[in-house]
């Protein structure tokens, strides 16, 4: 539920109403909004007991929130949230692109990929140190001496690092090194991850399950955020279907539904939503049309040599192309004021 404040609510009153609620064991949380400060209660209500905040001063209106998650619903924060990683926003109207390897070979590949992503306007370079691979023989990743190539490529380049974290105990490990924590999609519901970055203190990239339903990865959202981060944002990479001629099936009405339930902003990963390059270049058009606040693709300086996944990464040719497309799509929907429609 939320405790809705009246315009001209005084510090006194909304302290009265966060001292009723954690006097009954629960997390009061206050919100900005345009005119008025809500104050969200988080936890069981019903220890609440027959507290009245109607009656309290100051307080407009109480709101019961239907949801299971509540720190992710747009109901309990009804402004959009632009999450802040190191300097650049996402979810201020500027599509962000993130970009790189799919895994980090070598010094020599991962800066020739950086030195390109950022030539191109990208603004994260992406690179997998730690592969959790479907099979235990395909290519695992260098670890922590990937984790070292990256701070250095962000050194040389000045893009933010986004990379994944796949283990409990390798959280404070890629946190050391890295701007923004992926949970992968075979992670979404591994709660202890989830409770473990939620602490780390960095901004988090939450993919999509490989069959997840909203509801699931809303609720895996807030696994992070109940931790104590707010900082979360959501990737649609594609989810399992009968669909055997893409990787996954990429669902872009996605964008639309989360930007319904949620304040968090949300990028699409159109690599792994088809597993083609050649689809790569429509779906992220597509995507930006959509309302996505930014992209994540595979770029690699020579995908027929890429360790791994390279049937879906770009060259770096395609990869200006495409980065050429966003900006003017871009451009386009912010000149004619063309707003994304939610439902």
């Amino acid at each position: 539920m939320v405790v809705i404040m009246q315009p001209d609510a005084s510090a006194s009153n909304i302290k009265d109403v966060i001292e009723v609620i954690e006097q009954a064991g629960l997390q009061a949380k206050v919100m900005e909004g345009t005119q008025q400060k809500i104050v969200g209660v988080i936890g069981d209500k019903t220890k609440l007991g027959d507290a009245n905040f109607e009656s309290m001063d100051g307080v407009d209106e109480v709101v019961s929130i239907s949801k299971s998650y509540k720190l992710a619903s747009r109901e309990f924060h009804p402004q959009s949230s632009v999450i802040d990683v190191a300097g650049v926003q996402i979810g201020g109207g500027v599509p962000v692109v993130m970009a790189g390897p799919c895994a980090v070979e070598s010094r020599e590949q991962l800066f020739e990929a950086a030195d390109i992503v950022k030539e191109a306007g990208a603004q994260f370079l992406r690179g997998g140190a730690y592969k959790p691979r479907t099979s235990p023989y395909s290519f695992q990743g260098l670890e922590e001496l990937g984790l070292k190539y990256l701070a250095e490529a962000r050194e040389r380049t000045g893009l933010r690092v986004v990379t994944e974290v796949t283990t409990v105990e390798a959280v404070p490990r890629v946190a050391e090194y890295a701007d923004m924590l992926q949970v992968g999609a075979r992670n979404m519901q591994n709660f202890g991850l989830l409770k473990a970055v939620g602490r780390a203190g960095k901004p988090v990239l939450l993919k999509r399950g490989l069959a997840a339903t909203l509801n699931e990865w809303l609720n895996a959202a807030e696994y992070i955020m109940n931790e104590g981060n707010p900082d979360v944002v959501f990737c649609e990479r594609g989810i399992r279907s009968y669909e055997t001629y893409t990787r996954n099936t990429l669902d872009l009405s996605a964008v639309a539904a989360i930007k319904h339930l949620s304040h968090l902003p949300i990028i699409v990963d159109p690599s792994h939503g088809t597993g083609k390059w050649r689809m790569v270049k429509p779906m992220a058009f597509a995507a930006i049309a959509a309302g996505a606040d930014g992209l994540m693709m595979e770029m690699h300086p020579n995908p027929a040599r890429a360790l791994s996944d390279g049937p879906q990464s770009l060259t770096p040719e395609n990869f200006r192309e495409v980065m050429d497309g966003v900006h003017k799509i871009s451009a386009f929907m912010k000149q004619e004021h063309i707003v994304p429609m939610t439902i």
